[in-house]
């Protein structure tokens, strides 16, 4: 896991706290270290309250519905060209309601190039002092 907050980190900068529940995906001391060491603030739900964090629980069901319920996995070669194909239609092809009937790729052009917007609501992509050199899984 700390080598995929890595990757997202290098391609979409770093977040300034992660929101999650309390399954077993970000409980070892390697993610709490990782946090720790990039001055991320982690920050869990209350126990049974799904609903203190909509966004991600909405995305887990459409991925459950709409790709690991209906497809079979060949490989894991197989899962990832599968699970490609449906991100990029998530993000990039299908509108959603909660953006006004815009993809994520759409309202986070609009987002960005906002004047009313300050320079600080996203994250930059580059951050010159990260390193992954003293990380260790």
């Amino acid at each position: 896991m700390a080598r995929e907050l890595d990757a997202l980190v290098r391609l979409h900068g770093k977040s300034a706290c992660i929101v999650r529940d309390n399954g077993t995906e970000f409980t070892s001391r390697a993610i709490l270290q990782w946090a720790n060491k990039n001055k991320v603030e982690w920050q869990y739900i209350d126990p049974g309250k799904p609903r203190q964090n909509g966004f991600i629980e909405s995305f887990n069901g459409s991925l459950r519905d709409e790709l690991l319920n209906e497809e079979l996995f060949d490989n894991l070669a197989d899962a990832r060209r599968k699970l490609a194909i449906w991100r990029y239609d998530y993000n990039h092809v299908r509108p959603h309601s909660s953006l006004e009937n815009r993809t994520p790729a759409q309202a986070r052009r609009t987002f960005v190039q906002d004047d009313s917007i300050t320079p600080d609501a996203l994250v930059q992509a580059s951050v010159p002092e990260y390193s992954t050199a003293r990380l260790s899984l």
